[in-house]
């Protein structure tokens, strides 16, 4: 299944309205410089970029919960921020937005993480990393923790988003499927290095091609090998779902009946793919909870990944964008028939 009809995606969107969803991980900040570029420096190979814009926008976790808001849910946000600027903009932005940062702590022993990117020419030239990836303290975790089950009961959903920055621990893991265990809480995970295997028993697992390469020790150059991997994974992770993302190749999901389907990619022109992945969670986590089947949401979260991808700079999917992306994904299949 590539695509879902205009009447489907009325449906679920009613649907999957002001859910709410824990989005539990590594929040980022984004920092944007963007200028022209019309000359090389003097002093070295590299463009000079005539400064217009600076911007900040939210990232990492952040980002994965501004998507669900521009959808239409209600996400609660849980990380740790640094006693900083970045750490207070972060805040601020998550309040513009019409979120609650109830659910951030702020840890004294680290910056708030923030992805510089200098864009020239609407293409990307250069980004520049502040972070630390300590792990967090166990009394810091265990505040978190307190703070996601003082949240709970009112939670329809809960996702891990983990980019390896230290917030996320094998502790944390557990106790916190634990929680959403006890309220029946479907468990959405979007994984990264150091945690990959410590998420078993969890609804929806998706890893990239790169981390399940990795991961597993395998080179995916075959649908074949893509099609062994992600069985694997599911079993050796007890994951009801997973869903492996191939960049300009789509993405393949695997299910309980060991059945592998591909979903052919969308985008029609490539500006940046950073942040699909974020968009491509949040997707199918608002189709999951409006009642869609996996590959309904699948193919919906494939449609709003290709619609990011189309615009320069990490944007959240917005509802205008998505229902402009699933019209002309209508109007290509019927060209196409």
């Amino acid at each position: 299944m590539d695509g879902i009809e205009w009447e489907r995606f009325q449906q679920l969107r009613k649907q999957w309205g002001a859910k709410s969803v824990a989005v539990i991980g590594d929040v980022m900040l984004d920092h944007y410089y963007w200028g022209v570029v019309n000359r090389l420096s003097p002093e070295a190979p590299v463009p000079i970029v005539d400064l217009q814009e600076e911007s900040f926008h939210l990232g990492g976790a952040s980002n994965v919960a501004n998507n669900l808001a521009c959808l239409g849910l209600h996400p609660v946000i849980f990380g740790v921020v640094g006693n900083d600027e970045a750490g207070r903009t972060l805040r601020e932005l998550l309040e513009q937005n019409g979120m609650e940062s109830a659910g951030i702590i702020v840890d004294e022993q680290r910056p708030t993480t923030v992805k510089t990117r200098i864009i020239g020419n609407n293409q990307h030239i250069a980004r520049l990393d502040r972070e630390n990836r300590a792990v967090l303290s166990p009394q810091l975790t265990a505040q978190l923790v307190g703070l996601i089950e003082s949240f709970a009961s009112q939670l329809d959903a809960v996702i891990f988003q983990d980019y390896d920055k230290g917030v996320i621990t094998p502790q944390l893991i557990e106790t916190v499927k634990q929680i959403a265990h006890r309220f029946d809480l479907p468990i959405f995970v979007d994984p990264k290095y150091r945690n990959f295997f410590h998420y078993t028993d969890v609804t929806f697992f998706k890893p990239n091609k790169k981390e399940t390469q990795d991961a597993l020790h395998l080179p995916l150059q075959t649908f074949e090998d893509v099609e062994k991997a992600g069985n694997q994974l599911r079993h050796r992770l007890n994951a009801d779902l997973v869903l492996i993302t191939l960049g300009a190749d789509g993405m393949v999901l695997f299910d309980s009946s060991d059945t592998a389907t591909h979903i052919s990619t969308r985008a029609r022109h490539v500006a940046d793919v950073s942040g699909a992945g974020d968009t491509v969670i949040a997707t199918f986590v608002a189709a999951s909870l409006g009642g869609a089947t996996p590959g309904e949401a699948a193919a919906l979260s494939n449609i709003a990944a290709g619609a990011v991808c189309e615009e320069p700079g990490i944007i959240p999917i917005t509802m205008a964008m998505l229902e402009r992306a699933i019209q002309q994904a209508e109007e290509l299949y019927d060209s196409s028939a």
